[in-house]
């Protein structure tokens, strides 16, 4: 076999025997049930395609098509039921489960984004006397907290004024801006609270009391240029696992969509997706990394498979996809009003006729179940109150858990300090570097 794997042999002995195998090269077939998208042959478990059957005809009582609507349920290498589960559907933001498997294959789970802040000019009793170079490396989570720490380091090494621009280059954004001006203007006004608006006083209001208020006053403008300058400062962003996390409750899609940029864009997200997860490269079609658009669609199957990807991916560094993925009963975001069993760890998706919902859902005596859950249809809301009600019957069925489900639980939970004092720990002072 081993032979056979190394010359591509295999492949020609399949076809020469008749077995099709679209998308799949000769080490999944050989793999089995160990390739995370694939599940071992027979029929579906009786009792839970009971329950699929009975969610399946109350929507259909509703005048839902069947036939668009894709389901799949597995536990480990089995599966237990499906509706058109290996069909790719509009999936909206499981598209992000795709953006954060790609983004862990990329960069891993601890990678840290950095921003330099460069000085074309001397400092003199306080005043930089030039220009302030904001240099990114396409950090997601450069936020009004991460630019108020940035305001009291350069105070900290005695600079109080700009006689320059904030001049933007490379890749930055604040707040998740794709425009680097607009940017640029945001990251003007958090170092100067006499420029404030509502948005950046609320944020600070937040912090800690006692946290200090920036105050570098830049007399000029903000520009876009070239990288220049003297470095003078270095801020690291938080985690990618924490990003991701904060990424996915929340579903933003501009940090979504600045990943998979980052990535290489849809093309190579997909690529390394279905690859990872072992599935057919045609059950996961993305044109962005978000999931806006009906043209992004994902198999039920194949988003059971990135999420067990993700999960192996994880386990070497003790965590799990509870620290990438919002935990229902713990985390509000895209999961406020929602009815999941507590414990659950998911990731919704929603556009104007598609409510999807995906992840994994503990049991007493199944451990954890993988599943996918993808409507299609106009009542988005009521979509939303059966697949909830469907999770419920499932953990009827198999037991709800007596103690935490090995898996699934954070092992060592991510504390983002958002307070200025906590994006201070990530500023290295380079002083001239």
């Amino acid at each position: 076999m081993l032979t056979l794997l190394s010359s591509g042999l295999l492949s020609v002995w399949l076809d020469m025997a008749g077995v099709q195998t679209p998308g799949l090269d000769a080490f999944s077939l050989v793999a089995g049930p160990g390739i995370p998208g694939f599940v071992i042959a027979g029929d579906p478990e009786p009792a839970t395609d009971a329950t699929l059957k009975q969610y399946l005809q109350s929507l259909v009582a509703k005048g839902i098509v069947k036939d668009t609507q894709g389901v799949w349920i597995q536990s480990a290498s089995t599966l237990l039921a499906s509706n058109q589960g290996t069909v790719p559907l509009p999936a909206a933001s499981l598209t992000k489960i795709a953006t954060s498997l790609a983004a862990l294959e990329k960069w891993g789970h601890a990678h840290q984004f950095e921003t330099f802040v460069n000085a074309t000019g001397p400092v003199k009793d306080g005043v930089l006397q030039g220009d302030l170079v904001i240099a990114g490396d396409s950090d997601p989570f450069f936020v009004w907290e991460e630019a108020f720490a940035v305001g009291n380091a350069l105070n900290k090494m005695g600079i109080k004024r700009v006689t320059g621009n904030v001049v933007i280059t490379r890749n930055f954004s604040m707040n998740a801006e794709p425009d680097p001006t607009t940017s640029g203007e945001h990251f003007k006004q958090a170092l100067d609270p006499s420029l404030w608006e509502e948005d950046a006083e609320f944020v600070f209001s937040s912090l800690p009391p006692g946290t200090p208020k920036p105050k570098v006053e830049i007399a000029g403008t903000v520009k876009i240029g070239k990288a220049g300058g003297t470095p003078v400062l270095r801020h690291r962003s938080l985690s990618l696992a924490e990003i991701l996390r904060q990424m996915n409750i929340y579903s933003n899609n501009e940090m979504a969509q600045m990943l998979a940029d980052g990535v290489g864009g849809a093309n190579v997200v997909k690529e390394r997706a279905a690859k990872a997860a072992g599935v057919p490269p045609e059950e996961i079609q993305l044109v962005n990394g978000s999931g806006l658009g009906q043209e992004n669609r994902v198999s039920p199957r194949a988003a059971c498979a990135m999420f067990m990807a993700i999960q192996r991916y994880l386990q070497p560094s003790h965590l799990t996809i509870a620290d990438l993925f919002p935990v229902s009963g713990q985390d509000g975001g895209t999961l406020d009003y929602r009815h999941i069993p507590p414990a659950s760890v998911v990731k919704t998706g929603t556009l104007w006729d598609v409510s999807a919902l995906a992840g994994v859902l503990p049991t007493r005596t199944h451990g954890i179940l993988y599943f996918a859950i993808i409507n299609r249809g106009a009542d988005v809301d009521g979509f939303r109150t059966q697949q909830d009600k469907l999770l419920q019957r499932l953990q009827q069925q198999w037991g709800i858990p007596l103690t935490p489900v090995a898996g699934i639980t954070t092992k060592h939970p991510i504390n983002p300090d958002f307070s200025s004092a906590g994006a201070a720990n990530r500023n290295e002072v380079l002083l001239g570097g």
